[in-house]
């Protein structure tokens, strides 16, 4: 496969209203892009973390119908709404990716499906540096041993995609549903029963710990060699980050944004 040229980000531990702010500046900036010369514009890979730890949800979920509000806040937990869909997620012990191209990128594939397929490789390639074999299922998950590693979100924008996604580092099941709602029809201890049989970890797999700087080179080089792409130790730049701390405040923290219903209608 042909090498293509990404800026690589590795931005740390930050709360979750700036990630998900630096998520929608970089692809802001992304979708500027005048020229190839224009390194703010390439495309991105970026891996971070969530200090405080942090429930998000989906683009077009009811907050309330998810969460346990007061059970959050007694967690400690800040909550927060993605741009991208798909269900609610704790992201406690994890390691998070972002990449973001054009859709006139080789790798974006020709259809929302083609480019999960092709971007989720580079996760493949990454457990299978661990050690571990693992598959594609369904729209967007990463299974290994039949439970799943990894969920993957996409939105698409201003001509480009964002797919940002988990790979879990350590799986606790009774803290993700003593916050996250159990559907009305399920008993929630079953339902931790059933999670704990389709939802696995490196830490599982492994049988041992695993830091979140080892599993981020190992996905680093995953995505590298799975998608043919060069990466190019990058920092954000200022207006970047200007970007992302002014999305964090008048966007993701507002309750206008988190608590709202989003519908297909609306514009995010």
């Amino acid at each position: 496969m042909s090498n293509y040229s990404y800026r690589l980000l590795s931005t740390g531990f930050r709360d979750c209203y700036y990630n998900m702010g630096l998520d929608e500046a970089l692809l802001e900036s992304v979708a500027g892009s005048i020229t190839p010369e224009n390194s703010a514009g390439l495309p991105v890979l970026r891996f971070y973390g969530w200090n405080p730890p942090a429930v998000s949800i989906g683009y077009f979920q009811d907050l309330a119908e998810e969460v346990d509000l007061e059970a959050a806040e007694r967690c400690g937990f800040d909550l927060v709404r993605r741009v991208s869909g798909g269900g609610a997620v704790l992201h406690r012990s994890e390691l998070t990716y972002s990449i973001i191209v054009n859709l006139n990128h080789p790798l974006a594939g020709k259809n929302l499906d083609e480019s999960y397929r092709i971007l989720c490789q580079g996760l493949i390639h990454g457990l299978a540096l661990l050690g571990i074999e693992s598959v594609f299922s369904g729209t967007n998950d990463i299974l290994t041993e039949g439970k799943k590693i990894s969920g993957n979100a996409q939105t698409r924008r201003m001509n480009c995609l964002l797919q940002h996604g988990t790979i879990l580092l350590d799986n606790d099941v009774e803290t993700m549903f003593s916050v996250l709602k159990a559907p009305k029809e399920k008993n929630k201890g079953k339902l931790i029963e059933e999670i704990k049989e389709r939802v696995t970890s490196l830490r599982s797999i492994m049988g041992r710990e695993i830091s979140f700087m080892e599993a981020e080179n190992a996905f680093t080089r995953g995505f590298s060699e799975a998608l043919g792409i060069e990466l190019h130790k990058a920092d954000i730049t200022p207006a970047e980050e200007s970007r992302a701390f002014k999305l964090a405040e008048s966007k993701f923290k507002t309750r206008e944004w988190l608590f709202k219903r989003r519908t297909n209608a609306d514009s995010s």
